[in-house]
Protein backbone atom coordinates (compact mmCIF):
# COMPACT_ATOMS: atom_id res chain seq x y z
CA UNK A 1 0.00 0.00 0.00
CA UNK A 2 1.47 3.38 -1.18
CA UNK A 3 1.82 6.28 1.39
CA UNK A 4 -0.57 8.28 -0.41
CA UNK A 5 -3.46 5.11 -0.27
CA UNK A 6 -2.51 5.35 3.96
CA UNK A 7 -3.58 9.09 4.19
CA UNK A 8 -6.56 8.64 1.91
CA UNK A 9 -7.82 5.74 4.04
CA UNK A 10 -6.95 7.92 7.17
CA UNK A 11 -8.91 10.78 6.07
CA UNK A 12 -12.19 8.58 4.87
CA UNK A 13 -11.93 6.86 8.80
CA UNK A 14 -11.10 10.33 10.52
CA UNK A 15 -14.16 11.68 8.75
CA UNK A 16 -16.35 8.33 9.28
CA UNK A 17 -15.49 8.78 13.10
CA UNK A 18 -16.40 12.64 13.08
CA UNK A 19 -19.81 11.81 11.16
CA UNK A 20 -20.66 9.00 14.19
CA UNK A 21 -19.73 11.85 17.33
CA UNK A 22 -22.07 14.32 15.16
CA UNK A 23 -25.02 12.40 15.49
CA UNK A 24 -23.92 11.26 18.94
CA UNK A 25 -23.71 14.35 20.08
CA UNK A 26 -26.83 15.48 18.45
CA UNK A 27 -28.89 13.22 20.72
CA UNK A 28 -30.69 15.10 23.32
CA UNK A 29 -29.89 14.87 27.14
CA UNK A 30 -32.80 12.59 28.95
CA UNK A 31 -34.43 14.54 31.10
CA UNK A 32 -35.81 13.10 34.31
CA UNK A 33 -39.70 14.74 34.50
CA UNK A 34 -41.81 13.91 38.07
CA UNK A 35 -44.50 14.76 40.00
CA UNK A 36 -45.51 14.94 43.73
CA UNK A 37 -49.17 13.64 43.08
CA UNK A 38 -49.04 12.00 39.98
CA UNK A 39 -46.82 8.67 39.70
CA UNK A 40 -44.92 6.78 35.94
CA UNK A 41 -47.56 4.29 35.18
CA UNK A 42 -50.27 4.81 37.65
CA UNK A 43 -53.66 6.18 37.62
CA UNK A 44 -53.56 10.23 37.80
CA UNK A 45 -55.73 11.34 41.20
CA UNK A 46 -58.75 12.73 40.91
CA UNK A 47 -58.27 16.55 41.28
CA UNK A 48 -56.50 16.57 38.63
CA UNK A 49 -59.03 15.27 36.39
CA UNK A 50 -62.38 16.95 35.02
CA UNK A 51 -64.00 14.10 37.05
CA UNK A 52 -62.45 16.28 40.25
CA UNK A 53 -61.59 19.88 40.69
CA UNK A 54 -59.08 19.62 37.41
CA UNK A 55 -56.16 21.53 39.02
CA UNK A 56 -52.72 21.09 37.14
CA UNK A 57 -50.40 18.86 38.97
CA UNK A 58 -46.77 20.03 39.76
CA UNK A 59 -44.30 18.67 37.28
CA UNK A 60 -40.66 18.75 37.90
CA UNK A 61 -38.01 17.65 36.07
CA UNK A 62 -33.54 17.87 36.40
CA UNK A 63 -30.99 16.52 34.23
CA UNK A 64 -30.78 19.43 31.93
CA UNK A 65 -28.25 20.68 30.00
CA UNK A 66 -25.98 23.13 31.09
CA UNK A 67 -26.74 24.69 27.68
CA UNK A 68 -30.56 25.41 28.68
CA UNK A 69 -32.18 28.68 27.75
CA UNK A 70 -35.69 27.41 27.65
CA UNK A 71 -37.93 24.57 28.74
CA UNK A 72 -41.33 23.43 27.54
CA UNK A 73 -44.11 21.09 28.76
CA UNK A 74 -46.83 19.18 26.12
CA UNK A 75 -49.41 16.97 28.15
CA UNK A 76 -51.26 14.77 25.53
CA UNK A 77 -53.33 11.75 25.48
CA UNK A 78 -51.87 9.31 22.11
CA UNK A 79 -55.07 7.11 22.92
CA UNK A 80 -57.37 9.91 21.43
CA UNK A 81 -55.95 11.33 17.75
CA UNK A 82 -57.72 14.42 16.59
CA UNK A 83 -56.74 16.27 13.94
CA UNK A 84 -53.98 14.74 12.67
CA UNK A 85 -52.18 14.28 16.01
CA UNK A 86 -52.48 13.25 19.75
CA UNK A 87 -55.24 15.08 21.80
CA UNK A 88 -53.72 18.29 23.29
CA UNK A 89 -54.48 18.74 27.31
CA UNK A 90 -52.31 21.43 28.03
CA UNK A 91 -49.30 23.52 26.38
CA UNK A 92 -46.98 25.69 28.19
CA UNK A 93 -43.48 27.14 26.75
CA UNK A 94 -40.86 30.26 27.35
CA UNK A 95 -40.34 28.30 30.94
CA UNK A 96 -36.76 30.33 32.10
CA UNK A 97 -34.11 28.09 31.66
CA UNK A 98 -33.51 28.41 35.55
CA UNK A 99 -37.02 26.69 36.77
CA UNK A 100 -36.78 23.21 38.21
CA UNK A 101 -40.59 22.83 37.32
CA UNK A 102 -44.10 24.23 37.38
CA UNK A 103 -46.26 24.24 40.06
CA UNK A 104 -49.45 23.24 40.99
CA UNK A 105 -53.09 24.78 40.10
CA UNK A 106 -51.44 26.73 36.85
CA UNK A 107 -54.06 29.54 36.48
CA UNK A 108 -57.09 28.54 33.71
CA UNK A 109 -56.73 31.08 31.09
CA UNK A 110 -53.85 32.59 32.21
CA UNK A 111 -51.82 33.14 29.52
CA UNK A 112 -48.54 34.51 30.65
CA UNK A 113 -47.97 33.24 34.17
CA UNK A 114 -45.89 34.73 36.97
CA UNK A 115 -45.32 31.46 38.19
CA UNK A 116 -42.58 30.75 36.24
CA UNK A 117 -42.22 34.48 35.54
CA UNK A 118 -43.73 35.23 32.26
CA UNK A 119 -44.01 31.52 30.66
CA UNK A 120 -46.59 31.07 28.43
CA UNK A 121 -49.41 28.74 28.35
CA UNK A 122 -50.53 27.92 24.89
CA UNK A 123 -53.45 26.79 23.15
CA UNK A 124 -54.59 22.74 24.38
CA UNK A 125 -56.90 21.02 21.78
CA UNK A 126 -59.98 22.74 23.88
CA UNK A 127 -58.53 25.95 21.78
CA UNK A 128 -58.14 27.55 25.10
CA UNK A 129 -55.07 28.68 26.87
CA UNK A 130 -55.79 26.14 29.34
CA UNK A 131 -54.70 22.90 31.45
CA UNK A 132 -57.52 20.35 31.39
CA UNK A 133 -57.12 16.86 32.90
CA UNK A 134 -58.27 13.65 31.72
CA UNK A 135 -61.72 13.04 30.53
CA UNK A 136 -61.79 9.57 28.77
CA UNK A 137 -64.86 8.26 27.44
CA UNK A 138 -65.51 4.89 29.42
CA UNK A 139 -64.05 2.01 28.28
CA UNK A 140 -60.35 1.78 28.77
CA UNK A 141 -57.38 3.27 30.33
CA UNK A 142 -55.88 6.29 28.32
CA UNK A 143 -52.17 6.92 28.85
CA UNK A 144 -51.15 10.53 29.45
CA UNK A 145 -47.77 12.02 28.60
CA UNK A 146 -46.37 15.01 29.78
CA UNK A 147 -43.10 15.85 27.93
CA UNK A 148 -40.84 18.47 28.82
CA UNK A 149 -38.42 20.07 26.37
CA UNK A 150 -35.08 21.54 27.37
CA UNK A 151 -34.30 24.10 24.81
CA UNK A 152 -30.86 25.75 23.65
CA UNK A 153 -32.25 29.36 22.65
CA UNK A 154 -34.75 31.69 24.44
CA UNK A 155 -37.39 31.53 21.71
CA UNK A 156 -39.16 34.57 20.78
CA UNK A 157 -42.43 33.06 21.05
CA UNK A 158 -45.75 34.61 20.87
CA UNK A 159 -49.18 33.83 22.99
CA UNK A 160 -51.60 31.12 21.00
CA UNK A 161 -49.13 28.44 19.82
CA UNK A 162 -50.81 25.21 19.80
CA UNK A 163 -48.45 22.03 20.02
CA UNK A 164 -47.52 21.70 16.00
CA UNK A 165 -46.58 25.77 16.06
CA UNK A 166 -44.60 24.91 19.23
CA UNK A 167 -42.71 21.82 18.23
CA UNK A 168 -41.90 23.71 14.82
CA UNK A 169 -40.67 26.70 16.72
CA UNK A 170 -37.93 24.09 18.63
CA UNK A 171 -37.10 22.24 15.78
CA UNK A 172 -33.04 22.19 15.80
CA UNK A 173 -33.05 23.65 19.98
CA UNK A 174 -34.09 20.89 21.57
CA UNK A 175 -30.86 19.55 23.69
CA UNK A 176 -32.81 17.63 26.46
CA UNK A 177 -36.55 16.21 26.58
CA UNK A 178 -37.93 13.51 29.04
CA UNK A 179 -41.62 12.53 29.61
CA UNK A 180 -44.20 11.17 32.81
CA UNK A 181 -46.98 8.69 31.95
CA UNK A 182 -49.28 8.20 34.03
CA UNK A 183 -52.75 7.08 33.54
CA UNK A 184 -56.82 7.56 33.66
CA UNK A 185 -59.78 5.55 33.06
CA UNK A 186 -63.69 5.90 33.39
CA UNK A 187 -65.76 3.16 33.87
CA UNK A 188 -69.47 2.40 32.40
CA UNK A 189 -72.06 2.97 35.16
Amino acid sequence: MRLRDVFRVASMLVAFVMAIAATVSAQPATLTVTSATIKAGETIPKDHTADGTNVSPAISWSGAPTTTKQFALIMDDPDVQFGGGNFVHWVVYKIPGTAKGLPANVPIDSAVLKDPADAIQGMSGFRRAIYRGPSPPPGKPHHYTFTVYALDADLSLAEGLNKADLLKAMEGHIVGQGSLVAIYERFKP
